[in-house]
Protein backbone atom coordinates (compact mmCIF):
# COMPACT_ATOMS: atom_id res chain seq x y z
CA UNK A 1 0.00 0.00 0.00
CA UNK A 2 1.29 3.46 -0.93
CA UNK A 3 0.93 5.80 2.04
CA UNK A 4 0.91 9.58 1.82
CA UNK A 5 2.86 11.42 4.50
CA UNK A 6 1.18 13.95 6.71
CA UNK A 7 3.24 16.71 5.14
CA UNK A 8 2.14 15.68 1.64
CA UNK A 9 -1.48 15.63 2.78
CA UNK A 10 -1.24 19.18 4.11
CA UNK A 11 0.38 20.29 0.84
CA UNK A 12 -2.52 18.72 -1.09
CA UNK A 13 -5.04 20.52 1.12
CA UNK A 14 -3.28 23.81 0.39
CA UNK A 15 -3.31 23.07 -3.35
CA UNK A 16 -6.84 22.20 -4.36
CA UNK A 17 -8.31 20.21 -1.47
CA UNK A 18 -9.39 23.20 0.59
CA UNK A 19 -12.66 21.46 1.53
CA UNK A 20 -10.72 18.85 3.52
CA UNK A 21 -8.81 18.64 6.79
CA UNK A 22 -6.48 15.92 8.09
CA UNK A 23 -7.51 14.63 11.52
CA UNK A 24 -5.95 11.81 13.59
CA UNK A 25 -6.39 9.16 10.90
CA UNK A 26 -8.93 10.30 8.32
CA UNK A 27 -9.18 13.05 5.76
CA UNK A 28 -12.49 14.74 6.60
CA UNK A 29 -14.90 17.20 5.00
CA UNK A 30 -18.23 18.69 6.01
CA UNK A 31 -20.72 20.08 3.51
CA UNK A 32 -23.76 22.18 4.26
CA UNK A 33 -26.91 21.30 2.31
CA UNK A 34 -30.09 23.21 1.53
CA UNK A 35 -32.30 20.24 2.37
CA UNK A 36 -32.24 16.51 2.98
CA UNK A 37 -33.00 15.64 -0.64
CA UNK A 38 -29.96 17.49 -1.98
CA UNK A 39 -27.80 15.91 0.70
CA UNK A 40 -29.06 12.44 -0.17
CA UNK A 41 -28.42 13.03 -3.88
CA UNK A 42 -24.85 14.05 -3.08
CA UNK A 43 -24.34 10.96 -0.90
CA UNK A 44 -25.56 8.75 -3.75
CA UNK A 45 -23.18 10.48 -6.18
CA UNK A 46 -20.24 10.01 -3.81
CA UNK A 47 -21.01 6.31 -3.36
CA UNK A 48 -21.22 5.87 -7.13
CA UNK A 49 -17.94 7.73 -7.70
CA UNK A 50 -16.20 5.56 -5.11
CA UNK A 51 -17.47 2.39 -6.79
CA UNK A 52 -16.32 3.60 -10.21
CA UNK A 53 -12.87 4.38 -8.77
CA UNK A 54 -12.67 0.94 -7.17
CA UNK A 55 -12.51 2.60 -3.74
CA UNK A 56 -14.36 1.45 -0.65
CA UNK A 57 -17.40 3.60 0.10
CA UNK A 58 -16.25 6.44 2.40
CA UNK A 59 -17.63 6.95 5.85
CA UNK A 60 -20.61 9.26 5.20
CA UNK A 61 -22.97 10.85 7.72
CA UNK A 62 -26.12 12.52 6.44
CA UNK A 63 -27.74 14.81 8.99
CA UNK A 64 -30.07 17.79 9.05
CA UNK A 65 -28.47 20.36 6.77
CA UNK A 66 -25.12 18.59 6.50
CA UNK A 67 -23.09 15.74 5.06
CA UNK A 68 -19.86 14.57 6.71
CA UNK A 69 -17.38 12.55 4.62
CA UNK A 70 -14.37 10.71 6.02
CA UNK A 71 -11.70 9.08 3.85
CA UNK A 72 -9.02 6.56 4.78
CA UNK A 73 -7.71 3.18 3.62
CA UNK A 74 -7.33 0.16 5.91
CA UNK A 75 -4.22 -2.01 5.46
CA UNK A 76 -3.91 -5.73 6.16
CA UNK A 77 -3.28 -5.15 9.87
CA UNK A 78 -6.34 -2.92 10.27
CA UNK A 79 -4.33 0.31 10.48
CA UNK A 80 -5.75 3.41 8.79
CA UNK A 81 -3.79 5.49 6.31
CA UNK A 82 -4.28 8.11 3.62
CA UNK A 83 -3.25 6.92 0.16
CA UNK A 84 -2.97 8.63 -3.24
CA UNK A 85 -6.30 6.97 -4.08
CA UNK A 86 -7.92 8.69 -1.09
CA UNK A 87 -6.59 12.05 -2.27
CA UNK A 88 -7.89 11.34 -5.77
CA UNK A 89 -11.34 10.49 -4.47
CA UNK A 90 -11.31 13.62 -2.30
CA UNK A 91 -10.79 15.69 -5.45
CA UNK A 92 -13.72 13.97 -7.14
CA UNK A 93 -15.94 14.52 -4.09
CA UNK A 94 -14.98 18.20 -4.03
CA UNK A 95 -16.15 18.56 -7.63
CA UNK A 96 -19.38 16.66 -6.88
CA UNK A 97 -20.12 18.95 -3.95
CA UNK A 98 -19.75 21.97 -6.24
CA UNK A 99 -22.01 20.38 -8.86
CA UNK A 100 -24.68 19.70 -6.23
CA UNK A 101 -24.54 23.24 -4.88
CA UNK A 102 -23.21 22.27 -1.46
CA UNK A 103 -21.13 24.61 0.70
CA UNK A 104 -17.94 23.34 2.32
CA UNK A 105 -17.50 23.96 6.06
CA UNK A 106 -14.02 22.53 6.74
CA UNK A 107 -13.65 24.49 9.97
CA UNK A 108 -16.42 22.35 11.48
CA UNK A 109 -14.79 18.92 11.12
CA UNK A 110 -13.83 17.25 14.40
CA UNK A 111 -12.61 13.88 15.61
CA UNK A 112 -12.54 12.68 19.22
CA UNK A 113 -10.11 10.04 20.41
CA UNK A 114 -10.01 8.62 23.91
CA UNK A 115 -6.51 8.07 25.32
CA UNK A 116 -5.49 5.78 28.16
CA UNK A 117 -2.08 5.83 29.86
CA UNK A 118 -0.71 2.30 30.14
CA UNK A 119 2.64 0.60 30.55
CA UNK A 120 1.52 -2.32 28.37
CA UNK A 121 -1.28 -1.88 25.84
CA UNK A 122 -1.32 -5.62 25.10
CA UNK A 123 -2.84 -6.19 28.53
CA UNK A 124 -5.63 -3.59 28.47
CA UNK A 125 -6.18 -3.50 24.71
CA UNK A 126 -8.16 -6.73 24.22
CA UNK A 127 -10.49 -5.84 27.12
CA UNK A 128 -11.40 -2.45 25.70
CA UNK A 129 -11.69 -3.82 22.18
CA UNK A 130 -14.07 -6.55 23.33
CA UNK A 131 -16.12 -4.14 25.43
CA UNK A 132 -16.42 -1.36 22.87
CA UNK A 133 -16.54 -3.30 19.60
CA UNK A 134 -17.55 -6.83 20.58
CA UNK A 135 -14.29 -8.35 19.35
CA UNK A 136 -11.07 -8.51 21.39
CA UNK A 137 -9.01 -8.60 18.20
CA UNK A 138 -9.98 -5.10 17.07
CA UNK A 139 -6.69 -3.69 18.31
CA UNK A 140 -4.22 -2.26 15.81
CA UNK A 141 -0.76 -1.52 17.19
CA UNK A 142 -1.56 0.89 20.05
CA UNK A 143 -5.19 1.67 19.16
CA UNK A 144 -8.64 0.08 19.35
CA UNK A 145 -10.65 0.72 16.19
CA UNK A 146 -14.29 -0.18 15.73
CA UNK A 147 -14.44 -1.32 12.08
CA UNK A 148 -17.86 0.34 11.71
CA UNK A 149 -16.94 3.48 13.68
CA UNK A 150 -19.78 3.27 16.18
CA UNK A 151 -17.51 4.50 18.97
CA UNK A 152 -14.41 6.72 19.12
CA UNK A 153 -11.04 5.02 18.82
CA UNK A 154 -9.10 4.33 22.01
CA UNK A 155 -5.40 5.17 21.86
CA UNK A 156 -3.01 3.71 24.44
CA UNK A 157 -0.36 6.24 25.45
CA UNK A 158 2.75 4.42 26.63
CA UNK A 159 3.85 5.47 30.13
CA UNK A 160 5.97 4.09 32.92
CA UNK A 161 4.22 1.70 35.28
CA UNK A 162 2.57 3.63 38.11
CA UNK A 163 0.10 3.14 40.87
CA UNK A 164 -3.39 4.54 40.74
CA UNK A 165 -4.98 6.92 41.56
CA UNK A 166 -3.74 9.17 38.81
CA UNK A 167 -5.55 10.53 35.78
CA UNK A 168 -5.10 7.82 33.20
CA UNK A 169 -7.89 8.67 30.76
CA UNK A 170 -7.94 11.83 28.70
CA UNK A 171 -9.55 13.08 25.51
CA UNK A 172 -7.66 13.96 22.34
CA UNK A 173 -9.76 16.47 20.44
CA UNK A 174 -8.89 16.96 16.76
CA UNK A 175 -10.62 20.11 15.43
CA UNK A 176 -9.82 21.81 12.14
CA UNK A 177 -6.45 23.56 12.65
CA UNK A 178 -7.85 27.02 12.01
CA UNK A 179 -10.26 26.79 14.95
CA UNK A 180 -7.96 25.08 17.47
CA UNK A 181 -6.87 28.38 18.99
CA UNK A 182 -10.47 29.55 19.27
CA UNK A 183 -11.45 26.33 21.06
CA UNK A 184 -8.52 26.67 23.46
CA UNK A 185 -9.35 30.29 24.28
CA UNK A 186 -13.00 29.40 24.83
CA UNK A 187 -12.04 26.56 27.18
CA UNK A 188 -9.73 28.85 29.16
CA UNK A 189 -12.45 31.49 29.38
CA UNK A 190 -14.75 28.79 30.75
CA UNK A 191 -12.38 28.08 33.64
CA UNK A 192 -9.67 25.93 32.11
CA UNK A 193 -5.92 26.42 32.09
CA UNK A 194 -3.16 25.78 29.56
CA UNK A 195 -0.86 23.14 31.06
CA UNK A 196 1.60 22.83 28.17
CA UNK A 197 1.67 24.59 24.81
CA UNK A 198 5.32 23.88 23.99
CA UNK A 199 4.27 21.51 21.19
CA UNK A 200 1.59 23.76 19.73
CA UNK A 201 0.06 23.63 17.14
CA UNK A 202 0.69 19.87 17.04
CA UNK A 203 -0.96 19.56 20.44
CA UNK A 204 -1.76 21.69 23.47
CA UNK A 205 -2.53 20.26 26.90
CA UNK A 206 -5.38 21.87 28.82
CA UNK A 207 -6.87 21.18 32.23
CA UNK A 208 -10.42 21.76 33.40
CA UNK A 209 -11.09 23.56 36.73
CA UNK A 210 -10.66 20.25 38.59
CA UNK A 211 -7.35 19.44 36.94
CA UNK A 212 -8.58 16.83 34.43
CA UNK A 213 -6.50 17.07 31.27
CA UNK A 214 -7.35 17.09 27.58
CA UNK A 215 -5.21 17.53 24.46
CA UNK A 216 -6.23 19.73 21.55
CA UNK A 217 -4.46 18.22 18.53
CA UNK A 218 -3.94 19.21 14.90
CA UNK A 219 -2.10 17.70 11.95
CA UNK A 220 0.16 20.76 11.69
CA UNK A 221 3.91 20.21 12.31
CA UNK A 222 3.62 16.43 12.20
CA UNK A 223 5.57 14.18 9.84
Amino acid sequence: MDKVSNREILESIANGLNDWRKLAQPLAARYRTADTASGAAFVSAVAHAAAVAGHDVPEIRLGPGLVDVSLFTVDGSGARWITPEDLGLARVITLLAHEHGLTAAPEEVTQLEVALDTADDTVAGPFWAALLTGEAGNTVHDTVFDPTNRVPSVWFQRTDAHRTPRQRWHMDLWPAPEVAGTRIRAAVAAGGTVVDDSHSPSYTVLADPEGNRVCVCTAVDRD
